[in-house]
């Protein structure tokens, strides 16, 4: 016998004293079977053949968090949350700045060696996605490029973290990360899509006022559960944020009406080449800065902007008509300026010969 078999024995002393409900919690942490029950005077019973256990790393105990007490959801959730940043870029660290502000425990996980930047943040970073994961955080917030969250979310080891973890995206586009997690997270994560619109240039001054959207995807019905996503989006709400829930169809629907439509004319602007002169206009000058801004954005972002909205190709098809609609017209202006002109310049020709003859 060994020491788990003898810890749930009739035989140890300390049988009598473990919970009445273990059978729920050791459902729980086996899902796919129910031949395990517990009494507390027999012992614990497999009633199935068909119970396998998996050959695992010795953290897999850790992994899977058996927990024989009993779950009490009326516990107030903490104030202060464990967050893992994942893609710990100029974004990642641009938002962890506030997180670590505001008393929040930071952890971070990038390709890139961060962790010179990441101490100076009083951060916590960590090469290996595994042994980040094994810190349990309660919140994984994903600060990965559009292009590359596919392959950063399947290298996540979902194993290691603790079942009902918390994950957010906060890319510039939404049905396809609420896609994504649907698709690829375990059934039991929480899933929050959110978007901060603004960045490190708009916000360096504070977010006050900027408008921050988010959708509560799959959302468990346990207080905690809900604590937790409440207590992250008063992160940004303590910030001043204009909150606005909306679901992702509908955001990239006004997104690709507005921020690709910005980027858009901001990368035609910077390859026509705008350049600034001693008599600029003030809106010119909005020109120049919508130009500087937007350039300093990677290149990756539009594109991805493009590809993973849905919308996005019905707008710049709009933008196409209507610049050639303004062509046209002005080309139609442009001749009937000139069938005038020709008009009235034979109209004074003929008025000139008629002079000449009658003389």
């Amino acid at each position: 016998m060994n020491m788990v078999s003898f810890l749930l024995s009739k035989s140890c002393p300390i049988a009598n004293l473990l919970p009445q409900n273990l059978s729920s919690s050791l459902s729980d942490a086996f899902p796919g079977s129910k031949s395990i029950s517990f009494n507390a005077q027999i012992g614990v019973k497999f009633r199935s053949k068909s119970l396998q256990i998996k050959a695992m790393e010795t953290t897999s105990i850790n992994d899977y968090h058996l927990e024989t007490q009993p779950q009490t959801h009326a516990q107030k959730a903490p104030t202060s949350l464990k967050i893992a940043v994942i893609g710990f870029g100029n974004y990642g660290q641009f938002l962890a700045k506030t997180f670590v502000r505001q008393g929040h425990t930071v952890l971070a996980h990038s390709r890139t060696d961060y962790s010179d930047a990441a101490g100076e943040l009083g951060v916590s970073f960590f090469s290996d996605p595994h042994d980040l994961c094994e810190e349990h955080p309660e919140v994984v917030v994903l600060c990965t490029s559009i292009l590359s969250t596919t392959s950063v979310l399947k290298s996540i080891p979902f194993q290691r973290l603790r079942r009902s973890t918390l994950f957010v995206d906060v890319l510039s586009v939404k049905e396809f990360p609420r896609n994504l997690f649907l698709e690829i997270l375990p059934e039991d994560f929480d899933i929050l899509c959110t978007h901060p619109m603004f960045g490190p240039e708009s916000g360096r001054n504070g977010w006050a006022g900027l408008p921050f959207v988010y959708d509560k995807v799959r959302i468990g019905n346990d207080d905690l559960r809900i604590s937790r996503c409440g207590g992250f989006l008063d992160v940004f709400a303590r910030e001043g944020c204009r909150m606005v829930e909306m679901n992702c169809a509908e955001h990239d629907k006004y997104a690709a009406e507005s921020q690709f439509i910005t980027h858009t004319m901001g990368r035609i602007l910077e390859r026509f080449g705008l350049e600034s002169s001693s008599i600029n206009t003030k809106g010119y000058e909005s020109l120049l800065k919508l130009v500087e801004n937007t350039s300093k954005d990677s290149f990756d972002l539009y594109v991805g902007l493009f590809m993973y909205n849905n919308n996005a190709m019905e707008q710049l098809e709009k933008l196409e008509s209507a610049f050639q609609s303004l062509k046209r017209e002005l080309s139609g202006n442009l001749q009937t300026l000139c069938r005038r002109k020709l008009f009235e310049d034979g109209i004074s020709e003929g008025k000139k010969r008629s002079a000449k003859a009658a003389s």
